[in-house]
């Protein structure tokens, strides 16, 4: 399992490098107070990385944290059986 991971790691790494390759024109991203001018390769990738990380955030907080909280109900009654 772990050579595939490391095979997947190394697939995106070239994969990333190559948009950044391809992409070499210059892009202006205007936030209202601050203006960046990345290459449109780096500004893709970007996109892609904060879209991932809001995407798994969206999911913990879905679906992970009510899981964790309805383990950690269900759980409380029977420790407190146990202790009896």
């Amino acid at each position: 399992m772990r050579p595939i991971r490391i095979l997947f790691a190394m697939l995106c790494l070239v994969a990333g490098v190559a948009v950044g390759a391809l992409n070499p024109q210059v892009v202006e991203l205007d936030l209202g107070l601050v203006v960046f001018r990345p290459t449109l390769g780096l500004a893709l990738l970007g996109s892609l990385l904060l879209g991932a990380i809001a995407g798994g955030l969206a999911i913990m907080a879905s679906v992970l944290l009510p899981l964790r909280q309805r383990r950690r109900d269900g759980a409380g009654p029977q420790r407190a059986k146990d202790a009896n």
